[in-house]
């Protein structure tokens, strides 16, 4: 689909024509706007980019972003993600020469996706590794030993307070960020690849007492694991398609960058009129607890998770409210004739549709809703550990809201 962005009735023609994947598109209709159902999206595509790798809760696939970059924009053209998360819609822009805007009130979401813009070479990722001392710590909190091994936990430890050291220093570098973020993304999982004893799935952490009891009904004890091989294995991981096309690639956007760390209804350091398409995906009501499912990244990285103040709307009013709030920012950076892609998949079993709420978000604002794309797979998107059956619960569709700003 690359070549001339897509314009009004054109979009229309490439949405109702789409037959990548052997399926013809569904049209249908939500309160009047044109609503295109198929498989647009797939894992039937080419695999993305290794350094995508990392775990996230509720995030989207690359292929997500991609589709809709290449539907609406040209190489130099910015692309912004106003809850930008793990960076997937920013790294897919910067992997094909747009120019990424990202914000997410989570420091988290900079910490996962800034040394990913900028990755280091892993000889040199190796090299600092050898220069960290993790036999010893200054701190050591014994209640998480549940899951932790003692001598793995002194590593964690250790390279925590050397991570928390250079940055009150102001002397964290790009390979010590990229440490940090594979560090952050091992901390807790359910394989020989994580520095913990079999865990959650690693976008999210239990408590220290419902671990405690996932080792007593696993009749289990955290092994050693040795955090240096670990975080060189995944870097090793990550790492693999990043050639040097790649990285020149990456070189060439980087100086016109922009990462904020602050509410998505407020963000000054933005220009007018200066993003061309918006492709994201909001907190979704109160389905994800973020506060309690990162309370351990936060606790690693010096971040205090009840300062982060996360959009948890308990009813569809206060999340409308929010959006709205939200798209009227958005309204103020996008060019004329530029575009939204506004993802909220399903909640609650399917009995709320948000694409219509979003509808009624952005009434009195200059977008025009002009379609409503349903990216429809043959799976679920919850994973199986959860004993979820196929198409039952979880996220089953992408529900993806198509703005144009007047």
């Amino acid at each position: 689909m690359v070549g001339t962005p897509a314009r009004d009735n054109v979009l229309h023609d490439i949405l109702r024509a789409f037959c990548v994947f052997g399926r013809q598109t569904v049209l249908q209709s939500t309160r009047g706007i044109p609503t295109y159902v198929n498989e647009f999206w797939t894992s039937k595509q080419r695999q993305a980019n290794s350094l995508h790798e990392i775990a996230y809760r509720a995030c989207f696939k690359p292929q997500l972003p991609r589709f809709f970059i290449d539907l609406f924009t040209q190489p130099g053209d910015v692309v912004y993600d106003p809850f930008m998360g793990r960076g997937t819609t920013l790294l897919e822009s910067a992997l094909m020469g747009r120019i990424p805007y990202g914000c997410d009130v989570n420091p988290l979401s900079d910490i996962l996706t800034r040394p990913r813009l900028n990755p280091p070479r892993l000889p040199h990722v190796a090299h600092r590794l050898g220069e960290i001392d993790l036999s010893r710590c200054e701190n050591y909190p014994q209640e998480l030993e549940v899951f932790y091994h003692p001598d793995t936990l002194t590593e964690i430890c250790a390279l925590r307070e050397y991570l928390l050291e250079r940055e009150r220093a102001g002397e964290l570098d790009e390979v010590d960020r990229w440490i940090r973020m594979v560090a952050v993304n091992r901390l807790t999982g359910h394989s020989k690849g994580f520095f913990s004893v079999y865990t959650l799935p690693p976008n999210q952490a239990v408590s220290i007492e419902s671990q405690r009891k996932i080792n007593e009904r696993l009749k289990q004890t955290p092994p050693r694991r040795d955090v240096r091989e670990i975080i060189l294995r995944k870097s090793k991981s990550l790492l693999h398609d990043v050639n040097e096309a790649v990285r020149r690639q990456l070189a060439l956007v980087a100086p016109r960058t922009l990462l904020l760390t602050r509410q998505a209804h407020d963000t000054p350091e933005i220009p007018d009129e200066s993003v061309l398409l918006v492709v994201t995906s909001p907190p979704f009501l109160d389905v994800v607890d973020y506060t309690q499912d990162n309370w351990l990244r936060c606790w690693f990285c010096g971040i205090d998770p009840q300062s982060v103040p996360i959009t948890i709307a308990r009813s569809v009013d206060e999340w409308r409210e929010a959006m709205h709030r939200v798209f009227a920012e958005l309204v103020r950076v996008l060019k004329p004739g530029g575009w939204v892609a506004f993802e909220v998949g399903e909640v609650r079993g399917g009995q709320i549709r948000l694409e219509e709420v979003v509808i009624d978000a952005v009434c009195g604002l200059p977008l025009l809703p002009e379609a409503i794309v349903i990216n429809d797979q043959h799976f679920t998107k919850t994973a199986h550990i959860w004993g979820v059956s196929n198409r039952m619960k979880g996220t089953n569709t992408n529900r993806i809201v198509l703005l144009r700003r007047r």
